[in-house]
């Protein structure tokens, strides 16, 4: 059976049916070219699963994908990489911001009720935000956070 020179497909008819190519005399591939090469420089992961890992870590995912090869050529890892700082960062400045003004109300008396209830309740909402991230990241939609996301996008 012939094979197509310009892919290396089996063909029976006068015409390739993988690229349409019209059919002489061609000889059969050597050895080994049946199977196209690989493609150099594809990312081996898809990009909804790429910018879901961004989050997974913190920052600490987020400077890896700004790091990786094939991910830091893409616009929207990079976006979500760079949100991913953003955010972490920014969640650990208001966790030490409010450790501060706790720490300031303790020493005043009496306001060990206010820790109580809001500390939860940040640690709540931050994990919400994370959850929130993650599932919609993964669907492959893209969530622009109010103060870091048009940050990310300038950035990206």
């Amino acid at each position: 059976m012939p094979f197509c020179a310009t892919c290396g497909t089996q063909v029976d008819g006068k015409f390739c049916p993988k690229c349409g190519a019209a059919i002489g005399a061609a000889a059969p591939p050597p050895p080994g070219a049946g199977a196209p090469p690989p493609v150099v420089g594809a990312a081996p992961m898809a990009d909804n699963v790429a910018s879901t890992l961004c989050y997974v870590l913190g920052f600490i995912t987020g400077i890896i994908f700004l790091v990786l090869a094939p991910y830091n050529q893409n616009k929207a890892i990079r976006f979500h990489a760079f949100q991913s700082i953003f955010l972490s960062v920014g969640i650990i400045v208001i966790r030490i911001v409010l450790a501060i003004l706790f720490g300031i109300l303790f020493q005043t008396g009496g306001f060990w009720f206010i820790y109580a209830l809001i500390w939860p309740i940040f640690g709540l909402l931050c994990l919400g935000i994370w959850l929130y991230i993650l599932f919609q990241t993964y669907q492959g939609k893209t969530v622009v956070l109010p103060i870091v996301g048009p940050m990310a996008q300038q950035q990206a």
